[in-house]
């Protein structure tokens, strides 16, 4: 067991205790949305007019928008750790046991972001190896 530091609970506005819980997890659902939507218009738009084409122009734009959304579930996951640092009594996120509720929704915002993060890296691994159509089929 660490020693027990000072903490100050106060320093974390709501706010920012929500961003860091939610945003990830936002971005991770728009990932998958915006994803939905660029394969569907993409082979939509091949179905309609017959045109069996790589869709370079939409493979790159899902990719490009799952590393703007990655960078913003980082950004949560940054946010969440700071705000875990500020509250908690412990010195490493190991020995942290998260019994005051702000404390508990600073880290529980660190894993949300550390494993959506994840997913969303997951989610942009497809366009860069398989053509979208291909994909939806």
């Amino acid at each position: 067991m660490g020693t027990d530091r000072v903490a100050n609970p106060g320093a974390v506005p709501p706010k920012r205790l929500w961003f860091g819980l939610t945003t990830a997890a936002v971005a991770w659902l728009a990932a998958g949305f915006i994803d939905l939507l660029i394969v569907w218009h993409v082979c939509g738009y091949s179905a309609t007019y017959g045109v069996d084409r790589a869709h370079e122009d939409g493979r790159v734009l899902a990719f490009a928008i799952t590393v703007v959304l990655f960078a913003i579930a980082l950004a949560a996951g940054v946010t969440s750790y700071r705000n875990w640092r500020a509250i908690s009594r412990r010195p490493r996120m190991l020995e942290a046991s998260a019994t005051d509720p702000r404390e508990f929704v600073a880290l529980l915002g660190v894993i949300i972001s550390l494993t959506l993060g994840v997913g969303i890296v997951w989610l942009s691994i497809p366009p860069l190896l398989i053509q979208l159509c291909v994909r939806a089929k």
